[in-house]
């Protein structure tokens, strides 16, 4: 699989262990960066990784930040982008199944090497359900497309 991955300083040496995990398991890795533990802003990585999983560059993506939240932000900003936190095994295998999201966001501050390598190989592996979940994953495609109209079905008003 071909999979990106990105992040800012706190979460990169999660990344750099991953790149290489990753590697080594076969998938074919592009690193957005950064590549060193300097103190750098998120969001140009993340959207990085987001495009290049919107445009159909990569399968997958992974995003990493101290926490992950500002980095799932971030991905989440690009149009086709599903990116999910997930910090242990069930969020991680519902996220696909359920969401069918392909942008992994993780925190390296709050996710060990050896959990992370469980999460992102079962998110990895899991597959889409589809049925009533691609009703409802077409419902959050339709939210980037025209926001208006998706709040005149509810009745309810954009902000």
């Amino acid at each position: 699989m071909r999979i990106a991955i990105g992040s800012d300083h706190a979460g990169y040496p999660l990344k750099a262990h991953l790149v290489a995990w990753l590697t080594a398991a076969g998938h074919d890795v592009v690193d957005h960066g950064t590549h060193s533990t300097d103190s750098v802003d998120y969001p140009p990585y993340c959207a990085a990784v987001g495009l290049d999983v919107a445009a159909g560059r990569v399968e997958r993506g992974i995003v990493l930040g101290g926490s992950g939240q500002g980095e799932q932000l971030a991905a989440n900003k690009v149009r086709g982008v599903r990116a999910a936190l997930c910090h242990d095994l069930y969020t991680a295998r519902l996220s696909r199944a359920h969401n069918d999201a392909n942008v992994l966001a993780m925190g390296g501050r709050i996710v060990a090497e050896g959990l992370a390598e469980e999460i992102v190989g079962l998110w990895l592996a899991t597959p889409f359900d589809g049925g009533r979940h691609a009703r409802r994953v077409d419902q959050l495609a339709a939210i980037e497309d025209d926001a208006e109209a998706v709040a005149a079905a509810t009745g309810k008003e954009t902000p």
